[in-house]
């Protein structure tokens, strides 16, 4: 059997329309021929009493007419609006359940946003207690390292004192010993001046009588006197020479004793030394060139004036001496 199909929203409400439209249409019609056949209405009057006159002159007719029309409107109507309203309803129900859904959505967003603060709050309590314990452990092994680092200080502080004393001490000691052989030396170099001031005088007056006997005997005893003190003269002359040298000696690192060098001296009658030269070498350069280098220092030795020319240009015009480091000083 073949099924019937269901007319269409438009198919149903066709002639429902159509219907109301030829109602209308008719309605109109007897409108018009009621007017149209009107009798002679009387002298005018209120507007409000003709309105009120032509609202009662309807007749029942129309009434039943329009009522029916609006009957069949209402009928044919009613399933669209029926229609509309399940539409709007549905739309609405669907918008609530959007809107439920979006409330529900935004809830569980803000949830999520709220779990995510809580959680964000969370950490950052967090993140400042690690801070400020770390800050703690910092300044706790700051303040050991300050206190470490103040105990060394002071600890270095009492080893310098103690090694400022200790040096202090020394220093005094050295020095205590430093005047003690200041004192010693001057005191011997006192002595040696005495000795050799002795020994000047003792010569010169062994010159003196020398002379004196020398020029009260003969030609040919003074000639021996001259010889013999010539030569007395000559040792005590040598002897003032290595004097006078080793007091301008510096003794070099290298100078040992047991060395010794040949030095030749080249002086003018009035005792200038003109030059001074190596004739034997002690095997050490520095040791000779000192012993030159005192030499010349010496410049000039007045006692040479106290021998006649012949006994000079003999014996001292240029002399050979011989210096050792034991002979010039230790």
């Amino acid at each position: 059997m073949r099924q019937q199909r269901e007319p269409s929203p438009s198919e149903s409400l066709f002639w429902p329309v159509v219907w109301a439209v030829a109602l209308h249409a008719l309605m109109f019609a007897m409108l018009f021929v009621s007017f149209a056949f009107a009798p002679d209405l009387p002298p005018a009057r209120p507007i409000v009493q003709a309105t009120l006159y032509q609202l009662q002159s309807q007749s029942q007719a129309t009434t039943q007419t329009n009522q029916k029309i609006a009957g069949e409107t209402k009928k044919t109507t009613a399933p669209i609006y029926e229609t509309e309203q399940l539409e709007q309803k549905k739309a609405e129900q669907e918008k609530q359940a959007v809107a439920a859904k979006a409330a529900e959505q935004k809830k569980a967003e803000e949830a999520q946003k709220a779990d995510a603060a809580k959680k964000a709050d969370a950490a950052k309590k967090a993140d400042a207690e690690k801070k400020a314990d770390t800050e703690k452990k910092a300044a706790e092994q700051k303040k050991l390292a300050e206190i470490a680092k103040k105990k060394a200080a002071d600890e270095a502080a009492k080893s310098k004192a103690a090694e400022d004393a200790k040096k202090k001490a020394a220093e005094e000691a050295k020095k205590t010993a430093a005047a003690e052989a200041a004192k010693k030396k001057a005191a011997d170099d006192a002595k040696k001046k005495a000795a050799e001031a002795s020994q000047r005088k003792a010569t010169e007056d062994k010159k003196a009588a020398a002379l004196a006997e020398l020029l009260s005997e003969d030609v040919g005893r003074q000639q021996a006197l001259a010889d013999v003190v010539g030569n007395q003269v000559a040792g005590s002359l040598d002897d003032l020479i290595v004097r006078l040298v080793s007091e301008q000696w510096r003794r070099p690192p290298s100078a040992r004793n047991g060395m010794s060098v040949e030095v030749l001296i080249e002086m003018l009658p009035d005792g200038t030394i003109t030059n001074a030269s190596v004739t034997r070498s002690s095997g050490d350069s520095p040791f000779d060139s000192s012993a030159i280098q005192a030499v010349r220092n010496v410049g000039r030795i007045a006692e040479m004036q106290q021998l006649d020319r012949a006994t000079f240009d003999r014996l001292y015009r240029q002399r050979r001496a011989v210096f050792k480091p034991e002979d010039l000083g230790l």
